[in-house]
């Protein structure tokens, strides 16, 4: 979700400071210094793995930009981005020809590059999915095909025997082999592209909770000749605000609230759902050497 002031035809300077609010409370990713009173040119609400990413492309596309994220938690990537199975997918469940099968396959391969750079652990261990059930042969040939269209690497079709092998406690009659699938620590990721944001010039202010926006006019600082500023206030419950001239709104499961909090949609309406994930003891790590899937019922 997004929403900005009139456009300016000049750039503040950046600041290289990432900043932590109310010190004396949990501390934040650097400092403790409060927000800076010259206005910014964009903040980004929201410090998991999308906030971060969409700020540091920003930071890199555009030099001069002067931009802020806010995070509501005392540390990043505390939800969604940190709460998850830290799988690396490839691209194979979404239809082919879409904006999320295309950015899937690309973005496997961009994520491994980056890990390598940055020197963050990850592990190409693979994915089987796996059929039990003779009815679950056309559903598993479906998504094969639909893998291979997508152009996801490696993708082949393998037998029971073969999946033994691969996972010698897993059964079943046939399976699609993804050896090109991961695993990462999302979290790190994540915390990586801060470090990048912030050498980029970028702030970040966690212990920021935005409770409200407010679109104030401001005297003109001549950025704009013979028009006033605009600017929107990032507002908290402790009174505090912060101050810029376009904002995007990352929010996860919150981001229909905050859509709302801004004057925009709130639609679609966020429905989270639930999911369990469980630790193998050491002594049992042996019984799964790669992620072991299903066929999906819900192809579309």
């Amino acid at each position: 979700m997004a929403f900005s002031s009139r456009s300016s035809k000049k750039l503040l300077l950046r600041s290289k400071a990432v900043r932590s609010l109310y010190p004396g409370r949990a501390p934040g990713p650097i400092d403790g210094h409060p927000p800076r009173l010259n206005p910014y040119d964009l903040a980004v609400v929201g410090g998991g793995i999308i906030g971060l990413a969409t700020a540091r492309e920003i930071a890199r596309r555009y030099p001069g930009v002067c931009i802020a994220v806010v995070e509501k938690e005392k540390d990043l990537a505390s939800h969604q981005t940190g709460h998850n199975s830290g799988v690396i997918h490839t691209g194979i469940y979404y239809a082919p020809g879409s904006l999320k099968a295309k950015l899937c396959v690309r973005g496997a391969d961009m994520i491994y590059d980056y890990c390598r750079r940055m020197q963050i652990p990850y592990k190409m261990c693979g994915k089987v999915i796996v059929a039990v059930e003779a009815e679950e042969l056309p559903r598993l040939r479906q998504l094969f095909e639909r893998g291979k269209e997508n152009g996801v690497r490696e993708l082949r079709m393998i037998g029971g025997a073969e999946l033994r092998e691969l996972e010698p406690h897993c059964r079943g009659i046939q399976a699609i082999h993804s050896p090109y699938t991961g695993i990462v620590d999302w979290a790190q990721v994540a915390r990586s592209y801060a470090e990048d944001f912030r050498t980029a010039g970028g702030d970040i202010y966690t212990n920021f909770e935005v409770e409200g926006f407010k679109v104030e006019e401001q005297p003109s600082t001549g950025r704009i000749a013979g028009k006033s500023d605009v600017l929107i206030q990032l507002q908290t419950r402790d009174k505090l605000t912060l101050s810029s001239r376009h904002v995007i709104t990352c929010c996860g499961l919150h981001s229909d609230r905050v859509a709302g909090l801004s004057g925009c949609s709130p639609e679609p309406r966020v429905v989270p759902f639930r999911g369990e994930y469980l630790v193998l003891r050491g002594d049992r790590c042996h019984l799964v050497r790669g992620n072991i899937y299903p066929v999906s019922s819900l192809l579309r």
